[in-house]
């Protein structure tokens, strides 16, 4: 049964990160304020990887300019500028909630309020479909309840 527990252990989803140790700064607080910052920028050859998670090159250079950014003494506002602006708002894994944004954002929820609307009328012209009385004819239907009254 021990096998199983170090088996569990081994295949267990633990957080790597791609921080090499040259990277890391010797302030503490700065360190874990990169950490922050980098936690919230995306790789931009990995797509849905932050930089700190990933060991791209250009996720490796990403992090070194959030520090150098730190080391200059800029707030995490200012870094976040400075790389957006270098490599777009793509770059961020949080978007903000502005401009073209507010469609994207808004969009899910548009898009199943339209389907249930359609679900809906839908539904309703079906039940209104299946409530007309008589499909048949006076004289049939007299000829169908004699049948099924014999």
């Amino acid at each position: 049964m021990k096998w199983f527990a170090v088996a569990a252990y081994l295949f267990a989803a633990v957080k790597v990160s791609a921080v090499e140790p040259d990277e890391l700064l010797g302030d503490p607080g700065l360190e874990s304020r990169a950490r922050a910052i980098s936690e919230n920028l995306r790789c931009l050859i990995c797509r849905n990887e932050s930089i700190d998670d990933s060991s791209a090159e250009l996720a490796s250079d990403l992090r070194k300019i959030v520090r150098e950014q730190l080391l200059a003494g800029k707030s995490d506002e200012e870094v976040y500028a400075f790389v957006v602006d270098r490599y777009g708002e793509f770059v961020l894994l949080k978007p903000s909630f502005k401009g073209a944004n507010v469609f994207l954002y808004a969009s899910g929820p548009i898009m199943f309020a339209v389907g249930g609307v359609v679900c809906a009328l839908y539904v309703r012209r079906r039940r209104a479909s299946s409530r007309k009385e008589d499909y048949l004819q006076k004289d049939e239907r007299d000829r169908l309840e004699k049948i099924l009254g014999d």
